[in-house]
C-alpha cells in the first residue's frame, strides 16, 4: 500500500490546528505616551480581540475599563478611552508639579495584559499593572479577568464554584500548609492581616495551565514588603469544586 508522504507530514499540523481551533483571534494593542519634559511615562499593552463576536467585545471592554480606572487621576476629564485616561493621568501630574515643582518626582504607569489560560469554555486574562505617583515606592498589582466563552459573559468569582463554602474550607487548609500556619491556630497567628481574623478568598482568581490560581495583592492580607501571596490548586484537586471542569494541559 502506498502512503502519501505529504499526508503523513501534514498530520502533526492538523493535530495542532484542531487543538487550537477554539482559541480566539487577537492582535496586540500598544500605547505609549508622548515623551516631553513634564510628562509622566505611560505604557500599555494587551491582547485586543476581534470584535465581530460578543465575547471579543466583552473582553476588550473589560480590559479597557480596568486600565482607564488605573489611569483616571483627574475627575475633571471624562475618560472613556485609554488615550483620554492617559491625558487625565498627565494632567493630574502637571497640576502637582505646578504646585510643588521642587518636590514632585516623575510619575509612571504601565499595564500589560496577556492570556493566562484558554480552552473551549473559559478564557482568563492577566493584567499586570504598576503605578508610581511619588512616595517610597510604586504599587504593583495583578488583576485576573475570567470569561465564559459559550455564554459570552464575564465570570464573577462566585460563579467559578459549585459550592464556594466547601471550597473555602478546602483552600484554607491548603493555604495554612503552604504558609506554615497550624490548623488549630488563628489565621493571623504568623503575621497575616485577614479581616476579623477570618480566612477569605482573594479578589483575584484565575485559571492557569497548572491549576486555578489565587493571588492576594500587596496590602490585601500582608504588608507591602511581603509582596503578593500566591497559591495554586492543581485541577485534579480543584475540579471537585469548580462549576466547569478543566482539563490539565
Amino acid at each position: 500500500m502506498k502512503i502519501n508522504l505529504l499526508f503523513l507530514i501534514s498530520i502533526p499540523f492538523l493535530i495542532i490546528s484542531c487543538k487550537d481551533s477554539h482559541k480566539l483571534s487577537f492582535k496586540t494593542y500598544d500605547f505609549e505616551s508622548a515623551t516631553c519634559k513634564n510628562c509622566p511615562e505611560i505604557t500599555v499593552s494587551f491582547p485586543e480581540f476581534n470584535e465581530t463576536s460578543i465575547i471579543g467585545k466583552t473582553i476588550n471592554n473589560n480590559i479597557k475599563e480596568e486600565i482607564i480606572t488605573l489611569l483616571n487621576y483627574d475627575d475633571e476629564i471624562n475618560t472613556n478611552s485609554i488615550e483620554k485616561a492617559s491625558e487625565a493621568f498627565k494632567n493630574a501630574y502637571q497640576k502637582l508639579i505646578a504646585k510643588f515643582a521642587n518636590e514632585a518626582t516623575t510619575w509612571e504607569a504601565s499595564a500589560e495584559g496577556k492570556i493566562l489560560f484558554e480552552d473551549e469554555n473559559i478564557i482568563s486574562i492577566e493584567l499586570n499593572s504598576y503605578v508610581f505617583t511619588g512616595g517610597a515606592h510604586g504599587y504593583n498589582a495583578i488583576r485576573y479577568l475570567n470569561f465564559d466563552k459559550k455564554k459570552e459573559t464575564v465570570l464573577e468569582n462566585w460563579e467559578l464554584f459549585k459550592d464556594k463554602d466547601s471550597f473555602l474550607k478546602f483552600i484554607e487548609t491548603k493555604f495554612r500548609i503552604q504558609e506554615k500556619i497550624a490548623q488549630d491556630q488563628s489565621i493571623n497567628s504568623t503575621g497575616f492581616m485577614f479581616e476579623d481574623d477570618t480566612f477569605h478568598l482573594p479578589e483575584n482568581i484565575g485559571f492557569t495551565k497548572k491549576g486555578i490560581q489565587f493571588i492576594y495583592n500587596q496590602y490585601e492580607v500582608a504588608s507591602y514588603a511581603d509582596g503578593p501571596i500566591t497559591i495554586t490548586i492543581p485541577y485534579n484537586e480543584a475540579n471537585t469544586y469548580l462549576a466547569t471542569k478543566i482539563e490539565a494541559n
